[in-house]
């Protein structure tokens, strides 16, 4: 199996446009990487590939791999994409893969009603892009020798459709992880987790590779640097700190935090907090890495 983190950072990336934090402004001066928006990609023999979350910046991370550069006229190694929720920063990419290229679409029922109430993805072709509804703990062929299995993780809506009550801990079929298996390897993207039950935490343990939640590093982060006023927890983001504490105890291959928000520490490779999640056994995604499970 091997994975290529194609985009690290949570919605808006770093720097985000629009704003002026001190990890923002390290990242335009290059005193940190810039990362892009939230988006892996998945093979089981290098050949053919999978995309799990289509970010907004898919363009030019496809432009950044070579191994999902075409090989001729239309020619491409891309065969599906998987979205793990509705949230913007992982389907508004679906909008750059536009251009009549044939792949399959998968995600579950909730999450393709959501998109089918958006008219501009009616520009991905029904019969180019066929939409393939996947149940919860279903197992699909991915890709040839590569299986997929979606199952349930506490989170919300996506930010779209929300109401006057939120329920942050929801469990369902609108926030889910993949279950990534190709030969004797198990990996698993849980990119948004809102909290850590004793059967998710038996769902992990044992994994040769954890691609997790690393959106904030304390709950009230973003209210405490003023860039927001919701905690992690109201987003549907446990924090990293907490992750670490849950999860210590689980024997697990190799622990990635991805879905890095412009204002998480671990974004700066020399923080304090970064050196704690390492201590701690934990790698820090970032554009461009790529895992072997």
């Amino acid at each position: 199996m091997k994975i290529i983190i194609l985009g690290a950072a949570a919605g808006g990336g770093l720097p985000q446009w629009n704003c002026g934090c001190a990890n923002c402004a390290a990242a335009r001066h290059g005193r940190i990487p810039s990362l892009t928006q939230s988006s892996i990609a998945v093979s089981a023999d290098g050949g053919e590939w999978a995309i799990l979350n289509a970010s907004p910046d898919i363009r030019m991370q496809l432009a950044a791999t070579p191994a999902l550069h075409p090989s001729g006229p239309r020619q491409m190694p891309l065969r599906s994409v998987l979205v793990t929720n509705g949230d913007i920063d992982h389907v508004a990419g679906l909008l750059t893969l536009r251009e009549s290229q044939p792949f399959d679409l998968f995600a579950t029922a909730a999450i393709h009603d959501a998109l089918a109430q958006n008219p501009m993805l009616t520009a991905l072709r029904d019969d180019l892009v066929p939409r393939r509804t996947v149940a919860l703990d279903q197992t699909i062929d991915l890709l040839p020798g590569l299986t997929a299995t979606l199952f349930a993780v506490p989170g919300k809506v996506p930010l779209y459709q929300e109401g006057a009550v939120v329920e942050t801990g929801l469990v369902g079929e609108t926030t889910v992880g993949v279950e990534l298996r190709s030969k004797d390897r198990r990996a698993l993207y849980i990119p948004g987790c809102a909290d850590m039950p004793d059967w998710l935490a038996n769902r992990i343990s044992g994994a040769d590779a954890l691609l997790f939640d690393g959106t904030l590093w304390e709950d009230d982060e973003m209210i405490r640097m003023g860039l927001g006023q919701k905690t992690g927890r109201r987003m549907g983001h446990m924090s990293a700190r907490d992750s670490i504490r849950s999860l210590a105890d689980l024997t697990i291959g190799q622990r990635i935090f991805v879905h890095l928000n412009n204002s998480n520490p671990l974004t700066d490779p020399d923080s304090p907090q970064t050196a704690e999640a390492r201590a701690a056994g934990w790698r820090i995604a970032h554009d461009g890495m790529e895992i072997a499970p």
